[in-house]
């Protein structure tokens, strides 16, 4: 190998210290090789020109003082900005190279085309700004990269325009609002060996997730072709999200998510032409396929996890696979600047009350709620129509975007990941965004009055009109300690994440069915039988969701599987209490083919329901389901912190019943640490239930059916709802009674209803009876755990 010297240094003799000599991304490509790479993370050979290099071109070509007049004339107002860029860019790249400085450039590309056994190897040119990744400015993408460079003369023609980049409009006002001297920021030049991922597949992933901070899971997006078009977002990626703390265990798959982007285009090498790559459309073979298989997400999840153990922070990565041996490589990666920076104190809930019809949903970035006009710009050649603190509507954003995102009160794209640039744009900025609408420009029109809501998990929505929110903050400091433990209530997977730094105990109930209803839409049964299945319509729906599935039933275990996953990784390795199904006959009848496979009831509060399901064969193969969903998700995925809970069991006989169809399907009480619990919400269950107590390893004490069964109330009728006392003497008596009954036969007993959330003296009356846990939502969280620590002292 040739010798580094003032003008280009191989990686492998960087560091990430080196900063100031080849700048930020370099530097770390640098680090990785020296550090990483006898670790099993590959990174693709290169070398970088120094900065001493930029300077030697520079002066060669008299550039300083053409440069120094250029700025003080637009600095004085004697020249836009965009005749000062362009001036001072067409002067790079019309100067002439120094010979010795293109010699040692050329020679380092024969040697990295040598070590490929290649006359003229394919490289990524890229600029590396020498101020880049400071702490309170990031020049990271202000700068032009190019791939596909092949031969020496378009190595040279792109190190010149890399150089010439450094004076884009958008990175000399940058400059300016951070006060940099525009000569004491240089430009180093990364020469790196193409990764073929124009045959093969590239993406961008996160060693946290980006929209919560939550430190334990790694985000994936991935797409075909070269990976400058999810950078970019003009393509909307697969996303993979995987669980950190169990990827040191070769057995599992710990992926808690897997979401299939549309994917219609991907960058490729150009055949001819002066851009040396172009996009073409995909086809319905790949946009129907997931880009990774889960073991190339599993290897890059824990590639991510030891480039951060590395580096002592969250980082941004970009990867790429290879067509050609199919070999996965990371070509960047540069410290993550938004979630690790915030402040962690507290907490901010956004509720929307009052809203409109939805017009566009997509990926919700942030998670707050902002009213106001649309304004819809289409091409950048257009933001002088942009107004001021309007909702900002485009097909996609890249860094000429960014004056005028910065004068906007939310974002709204077409297309793009959680990883694009109007994405990353946005949290840096603060501002509420949606990516991937698909239609949003089609569907929104200027000075429209809408809400965009990011405050209702992963997906958001833009609504009709201005409608209305509540905002409020919770304070995560100085929380007491109680011996009562709290647990959440949580229903929606998507919105599990951004909760994670509550101090609770675990998760007390997990709702099967919001799962379904909301992930999977489709009846369990209507997949096991779908071959008797008579609504052409829902069978026609059913192939759609199920495209990719020999077996249908794997549709429905995936994704209850996924669902739950997101929840039980939350408080991992605290326990997560996920209820099997409840739906009433009504509710299922209402999912996609449910109809046929249910009877009418004049009463489905009281009806076919819960534990009586899970044993019939009008039911059971779609238990089984369930419990394959149960089995993946602690067995595959390994959350072995989920606990099982039954609903609705009327009888002793129909608790042996559902045991015994649980164990038939690879769930037996007591194995690989199984634990089953029962919720208490009929009268049966407090009057038998030392017998329970037998049969299940603990109670929940489900308030509001215990309520209305206790009190002969139903709960959703209004002309009675002044008798839905769940703080009747006769619902406490019950309360109490299956409390004292739990204690004395030593298993768990908690209360996952509402009525701590609404009143906190009913709290104070669980702690004084000696519950183990009560169950609450997270916006009451703080209160509850106030009055418990009030009531403990007290005591």
């Amino acid at each position: 190998m040739a010798e580094s010297d003032e003008f280009v240094i191989w990686f492998e003799g960087l560091r990430r210290k080196d900063g100031e000599k080849v700048g930020g991304k370099n530097s770390s490509l640098g680090e990785m090789v020296q550090t990483l790479k006898g670790h099993g993370i590959s990174v693709p050979d290169g070398f970088a020109t120094t900065s001493d290099a930029y300077w030697r071109f520079v002066d060669a070509n008299d550039l300083r003082d053409f440069i120094a007049d250029h700025i003080g004339a637009w600095e004085n107002g004697d020249a836009s900005l965009a005749e000062t860029g362009k001036a001072i860019r067409k002067a790079f790249v019309k100067a002439a190279w120094p010979k010795d400085l293109a010699e040692n450039i050329l020679a380092s590309y024969r040697e990295l085309s040598g070590k490929y056994d290649m006359n003229e190897a394919d490289v990524a040119v890229r600029s590396s700004a020498t101020a880049e990744d400071l702490p309170d400015a990031s020049f990271a993408g202000q700068q032009e990269s190019f791939l596909n460079i092949t031969g020496e003369k378009a190595l040279l023609d792109a190190c010149r325009r890399c150089y010439a980049s450094l004076f884009t409009d958008r990175a000399i006002s940058y400059r300016k609002a951070k006060g940099f001297d525009h000569f004491k920021v240089a430009l180093s030049v990364g020469v790196q060996k193409m990764v073929r991922a124009d045959i093969g597949a590239s993406g961008v992933m996160f060693s946290i997730d980006t929209e919560t901070g939550f430190e334990r899971a790694v985000l994936i997006n991935a797409a075909w072709g070269l990976g400058e078009n999810v950078v970019q977002g003009a393509v909307d990626p697969d996303e993979y999200t995987v669980f950190k703390p169990l990827l040191d265990n070769e057995k599992l798959m710990p992926i808690l998510e897997k979401k299939r982007g549309s994917k219609k285009i991907k960058m490729i090498y150009a055949k001819s032409g002066d851009n040396p790559v172009r996009n073409v459309k995909t086809s319905q073979k790949e946009r129907d396929a997931q880009v990774l298989s889960d073991a190339e997400i599993v290897q890059l999840a824990r590639w991510a996890r030891d480039i951060e153990r590395h580096y002592e922070c969250p980082m941004d990565i970009e990867w790429a696979r290879d067509g050609e041996n199919g070999g996965l490589f990371i070509v960047q990666a540069r410290p993550e600047t938004v979630q690790s920076r915030l402040d962690a104190g507290e907490l901010k809930h956004y509720t929307v009350t009052k809203k409109g019809k939805t017009l566009v949903s997509g990926l919700a970035i942030g998670d707050s709620v902002v009213t106001g006009e649309v304004s819809v710009i289409k091409s950048v050649k257009d933001i002088d129509k942009f107004v001021d603190g309007s909702i900002l509507v485009t097909d996609t954003t890249d860094p000429d975007w960014v004056p005028i995102m910065k004068r906007a009160a939310a974002i709204v794209t077409d297309h793009g990941g959680r990883t694009s640039h109007a994405a990353i744009v946005s949290r840096e900025l603060g501002l509420p965004a949606l990516v991937g609408t698909g239609d949003a420009t089609q569907t929104l029109h200027d000075e429209q009055e809408v809400t965009v809501s990011c405050a209702e998990g992963d997906e958001g929505f833009v609504y009709e009109g201005i409608g209305e929110y509540d905002v409020e903050t919770l304070s995560l400091d100085d929380i007491p300690e109680t011996r009562t433990k709290i647990m959440l209530n949580v229903g929606n997977p998507s919105a599990a994440f951004r909760w994670w730094r509550l101090p609770a105990e675990g998760v007390g109930l997990a709702r099967m069915e919001f799962v379904i209803n909301n992930w999977i839409k489709v009846h369990p049964v209507a997949l096991t039988r779908f071959d008797k299945l008579e609504d052409d319509e829902a069978r026609k729906t059913i192939e759609e969701l199920t495209r990719g599935y020999d077996d249908k039933g794997d549709y429905f275990v995936d994704r209850l599987a996924q669902g739950l996953a997101k929840i039980a990784a939350t408080y991992y390795p605290k326990p997560t209490i996920v209820r099997m199904s409840d739906f009433k006959t009504n509710e299922y009848a209402g999912l996609i083919g449910g109809a046929q496979f249910e009877p009418q009831e004049e009463n489905p509060m009281l009806g076919f329901r819960g534990a009586s399901r899970y044993y019939s064969d009008r039911y059971r193969d779609g238990f089984a389901l369930e419990c394959r969903a149960i089995r993946k998700l602690r067995e595959e995925i390994g959350l072995d912190n989920v606990v099982v809970m039954i609903p609705f069991c009327r009888s002793l006989d129909e608790a042996d019943k559902v045991l015994e169809v649980m164990a038939e399907n690879g769930l037996l009480r007591g194995e690989k640490g199984l634990q089953v619990y029962v919720m208490c919400e009929i009268p049966s269950n407090v009057i038998l239930a030392e017998e329970f107590a037998k049969r299940f390893d603990g109670f929940s004490i489900g308030s509001n059916d215990l309520t209305q069964l206790t009190l002969g109330v139903d709960r959703d009728a209004g002309s009675l709802s002044q008798l839905f006392d769940e703080q009747d003497t006769a619902v406490k008596w019950m309360i109490g009674h299956v409390i004292e009954a739990a204690n004395k036969a030593g298993v768990k007993i908690g209360l996952c209803g509402q009525a701590p959330s609404d009143h906190p003296e009913f709290a104070a009356f669980l702690v004084e009876k000696g519950i183990d846990t009560i169950s609450v939502t997270p916006d009451s969280f703080l209160q509850v755990k106030e009055v418990v620590k009030r009531c403990e002292d007290q005591g």
